[in-house]
């Protein structure tokens, strides 16, 4: 704001100078009230937008966002909290102490229930991240898999959820293969480093870093174009993340909104376009342990921003599949039309 004191000391001064009546002394009002006006007009500071987000794929998208807004604050108002896990981030939003959130699409519509429409959906940050990997030389498709045991963790979660519909539209029945749960994917990645015979499901990076340990391995179905191959064009991908926000906060700051997709784009294609410094930055912020790792996995991680109705389409027909396999994976029931912004 400006300080108005100088302005009154100087009107005083002229009452003074007994000119307040006179020309002079109109003058002089007229240029107080233009630096008055001058000085409100000038930029404002921007709304600071707290932004908070899981360590793993769906983080990846903002790094270079990250790195701008540490740059120069005053072009990309922007505060980050990054945590481990979801039961860490979304009280904070609850709450009110987070205005955006980068989550897992089921996530987000369990957080719309649980906040009575409280959240939109504005954009999909992640596409499928998930990957069979095996050094079986004979595994092509998903039908391949009868009779065999697949190794994944989770049990009841969308991994899972997301496998079997795949089994399931080629023709598998739930007899025709077995499930193995590890607690974490880094015990799958430590199986298939001893036997590459052995069969995982396994999110990036870790199937990026379980090739580099075992040259044996291959990634022998990409699940997301398994996905894509079943949904067709028109509900497109697999869905690992979404950007929510409160609606309270869309409410007041939609302008800030609009601006947090444009910078959010633009920060996605800089880490898709350069994934060396995408690499070093994923280490940066303890979400890969290793840049050559970093580097070859975030090209398979999907990373996007689609918003509109292409975002509707798919994330709709995503929620529908888990919400068919266990309806509370979505929250209890699908979310309404006031979800996708």
């Amino acid at each position: 704001m400006c300080d108005s004191r100088p302005g009154r000391e100087q009107a005083v001064n002229s009452r003074r100078r007994g000119r307040i009546g006179g020309r002079p002394a109109r003058l002089l009002c007229v240029f107080l009230l233009c630096g008055l006006v001058l000085c409100g007009c000038g930029k404002q500071e921007a709304q600071t937008v707290r932004i908070g987000s899981l360590k793993g794929p769906t983080s990846l998208g903002i790094l270079f966002l990250m790195r701008e807004a540490e740059q120069d604050r005053a072009e990309y108002p922007y505060e980050f909290h990054m945590a481990k896990g979801a039961d860490e981030l979304l009280p904070l939003l609850v709450k009110g102490e987070l205005d955006i959130a980068l989550v897992p699409a089921n996530v987000a519509a369990a957080l719309y229930r649980k906040t009575e429409g409280g959240v939109s959906v504005i954009d999909i940050n992640t596409l499928g991240v998930l990957y069979l990997v095996t050094g079986s030389e004979d595994i092509e498709s998903a039908a391949d898999l009868k009779g065999r045991t697949i190794c994944l963790t989770g049990k009841g979660t969308t991994p899972e959820a997301s496998l079997k519909y795949i089994l399931d539209q080629n023709g598998l029945e739930p007899d025709d293969y077995k499930l193995e749960y590890k607690s974490e994917a880094a015990e799958v990645a430590a199986l298939l480093a001893r036997d590459p015979a052995v069969i995982g499901l396994l999110p990036q990076p870790f199937a990026t870093a379980a090739l580099m340990q075992n040259a044996n391995l291959r990634i022998a179905l990409d699940m997301n174009a398994q996905w894509e191959a079943l949904q067709g064009e028109e509900a497109g991908s697999m869905v690992t993340g979404v950007t929510v926000v409160r609606n309270d906060f869309l409410a007041e700051h939609r302008d800030t909104v609009e601006t947090f997709l444009e910078h959010h784009a633009h920060s996605v294609a800089a880490v898709n376009g350069d994934p060396d410094i995408g690499a070093a930055l994923a280490v940066e912020a303890g979400i890969v342990a290793k840049e050559e790792i970093a580097r070859e996995a975030i090209p398979q991680c999907n990373l996007v921003c689609i918003t509109g109705e292409e975002m509707k389409d798919a994330l709709s027909a995503y929620l529908k599949v888990l919400a068919g396999f266990q309806a509370e994976l979505v929250g209890g029931e699908l979310p309404g039309e006031d979800f996708y912004y």
